[in-house]
């Protein structure tokens, strides 16, 4: 079954890329900023759906943020998730099986803040909704 990436063609030329030379172009997106490639089923298609995300690593999992910007509602992605918590992740060459969380709490808290070190523009977004910016953890299945 192949693979729907994002409708946003510069999103799509990211991930074409990426795929492409396993990460070596796309996966340090900015300097310093990092990302990922996710993929989740789609909850009403049940087709595989691919985007790229920023990330920091946090022990052994990626944390993302599910910010769409500041946008009302949350990214499909997110609400891909919540349906189904398993995903693939690409990280540079490494494809593997994730189970996702949304963290809470002070667990939320401190990686909310690791995100902002790199991304500091996820402050801004969270002042645009009225909805909590999940912060979700995937780990390795």
């Amino acid at each position: 079954m192949s693979v729907q990436d994002s409708p946003v063609e510069w999103v799509n030329e990211h991930i074409r890329k990426y795929v492409e030379t396993g990460g070596e172009q796309g996966h340090e997106w900015q300097p310093g900023v990092f990302t990922l490639l996710l993929t989740t089923v789609g909850r009403k298609s049940g087709k595989p759906r691919r985007t790229a995300l920023i990330y920091q690593p946090h022990g052994d999992a990626y944390v993302v943020v599910a910010s769409y910007g500041g946008a009302p509602e949350h990214p499909a992605w997110y609400r891909n998730l919540l349906e189904r918590n398993e995903a693939e992740v690409q990280v540079k060459s490494d494809v593997f099986r994730a189970r996702a969380r949304t963290a809470t709490g002070e667990e939320r808290a401190e990686l909310w803040k690791l995100m902002t070190e790199v991304w500091p523009a996820y402050d801004e977004y969270a002042r645009k909704t009225d909805r909590e910016i999940p912060v979700v953890v995937l780990e390795r299945a």
